[in-house]
């Protein structure tokens, strides 16, 4: 089994793609960790929407799609990721998926209703975080747009997606 610590990171640092050494609290490594926190609540939602064919698909093509994404930011500048993002192909996705659910408007209280649907909100709510993570990302590194339209749209399925499920 291969060694799970390396002690390069015990001087606050971590590499982005290629070894480049940033330090810990980079942005873009916050961001990444975001995302990370984001994909391991998906991981729970998906745990317990098995049932559900139509969603269980995106919500297990998102957690793919958030692994590209975080190998985009951790890209250096200057440098060229070879993994293809497939945002663009996702939203559609989400919005077909929202556009086909009812549901109303204005602002709901997490856990009222189903505990999938509490862990969705909570999906939701970081969804929203990395958002914001991002976007502030992309002022000091460019991010290609689909990225944030697509935690956009990611939010909004996960909104309605919970009001379904309470």
């Amino acid at each position: 089994m291969k060694q799970i610590y390396t002690k390069t990171g015990d001087d606050g640092t971590t590499s982005l793609r290629n070894g480049v050494r940033v330090a810990k609290d980079d942005p873009r490594i916050n961001a990444n960790g975001q995302i990370d926190q984001l994909n391991a609540h998906l991981g729970i939602v998906r745990s317990m929407i098995k049932d559900d064919e139509a969603n269980a698909q995106i919500i297990c093509a998102v957690p793919r799609e958030l692994m590209i994404i975080m190998s985009h930011i951790a890209t250096p500048e200057g440098t060229t990721n070879p993994r293809e993002l497939h945002c663009d192909s996702l939203v559609p996705q989400l919005e077909g998926a929202i556009d086909s659910t009812p549901h109303e408007g204005g602002f709901v209280i997490p856990g009222g209703g189903s505990t999938l649907a509490a862990f969705i909100h909570l999906a939701r709510t970081q969804t929203r975080t990395v958002e914001r993570c991002l976007w502030a990302l992309s002022r000091d590194y460019p991010l290609d747009k689909s990225i944030l339209r697509l935690m956009n749209r990611l939010s909004d399925y996960l909104f309605v997606l919970a009001n379904e499920k309470e």
